[in-house]
C-alpha cells in the first residue's frame, strides 16, 4: 500500500433516493438535527445560484496544494448524483479547477464539487450551473503531478467526511452526513421543518406564542428594572 498516493473505491455510499429528499431541506435544519456539532468552516462559500440544496455522496480526494492530478482522476471515477470534496489544504496560490473541469462536471451529472482551496473561471462555473463550494479564487493554474488520494478519509475544519458520505450544501454552507446516519437525520430534519412551518403561518397570523423568551429568562435568573 502507498500510503499518500493511491486511488481507492468506494465500499459504500448514501442511497440516491435518500440523498434526493434532503434536496428540499434547508441545511441549518439539518445541521439542528445533528445537534449543531458539525460544521465545515466558513471559508468555503458557494460560487453558484444556491436555490435549493446540494446533496449527494462523497467522492473524496485528498491532494497537495495546488495540485490536480488526483482530482482529475476522481472526475474520471465520479457517477452521476456524486459530490467529488477535495481537501487540497486549503491553500489559495494555486487554482485546483476551472472551465474545463467544470464542463467535464457537468457533463457527468455530478451533483456538486467542494474544493478546499481556490478555484478560476468563476464566471464560466456560475454560468455551467454546478454547485461548486471553495475557499478562495486565484487566476494562477494548478500543478498536475501529485501525489494524492481518492475515496480516503479526510478532513474539513474538523469535519469527517468518509468516502460515500451524504454532503449537503446551500447558501449557509457545508454539512456532512454520515451514510449510516442518513436516514435517521433525514427523518428528525422533516419533522423539524414541519414545526418551523408550523411556526412560520403562527407569525404571518398574529398568534405566534413568545412566553419562552420571558421564562427562560425568569428560569436563569434574569433580573427585570422597571
Amino acid at each position: 500500500m502507498t500510503i499518500g498516493f493511491r486511488v481507492q473505491r468506494r465500499q459504500v455510499k448514501v442511497r440516491a433516493e435518500i440523498a434526493k429528499k434532503f434536496e428540499a431541506l434547508p441545511v441549518a435544519n439539518v445541521s439542528d438535527s445533528m445537534s449543531r456539532m458539525t460544521a465545515a468552516g466558513s471559508r468555503l462559500r458557494p460560487f453558484h445560484d444556491t436555490s435549493g440544496t446540494m446533496a449527494g455522496p462523497a467522492l473524496t480526494v485528498k491532494s497537495r496544494p495546488g495540485d490536480n492530478l488526483m482530482f482529475h482522476k476522481a472526475l474520471d471515477m465520479a457517477e452521476e448524483g456524486d459530490v467529488i470534496v477535495v481537501d487540497a489544504g486549503g491553500d489559495l496560490t494555486n487554482a485546483i479547477m476551472g472551465e474545463i473541469m467544470v464542463y467535464i462536471a457537468q457533463e457527468k451529472k455530478v451533483a456538486g464539487i467542494v474544493i478546499n482551496g481556490a478555484i478560476r473561471d468563476v464566471k464560466e462555473i456560475r454560468e455551467s450551473g454546478v454547485p461548486v463550494f471553495a475557499a478562495g479564487v486565484t487566476h494562477r493554474g494548478p500543478y498536475k503531478d501529485g501525489p494524492g488520494e481518492v475515496n480516503v478519509p479526510i478532513a474539513l475544519d474538523g469535519m469527517v467526511i468518509n468516502p460515500g458520505d451524504l454532503i449537503l450544501g446551500d447558501g449557509d454552507g457545508l454539512l456532512c452526513v454520515p451514510a449510516d446516519d442518513a436516514e435517521a437525520v433525514l427523518a428528525a430534519t422533516e419533522a423539524k421543518q414541519n414545526a418551523e412551518q408550523k411556526d412560520i403561518a403562527a407569525i404571518r397570523s398574529g398568534t405566534i406564542d413568545r412566553s419562552w423568551v420571558d421564562e427562560t429568562l425568569k428560569a436563569r435568573g434574569c433580573e427585570f428594572i422597571e
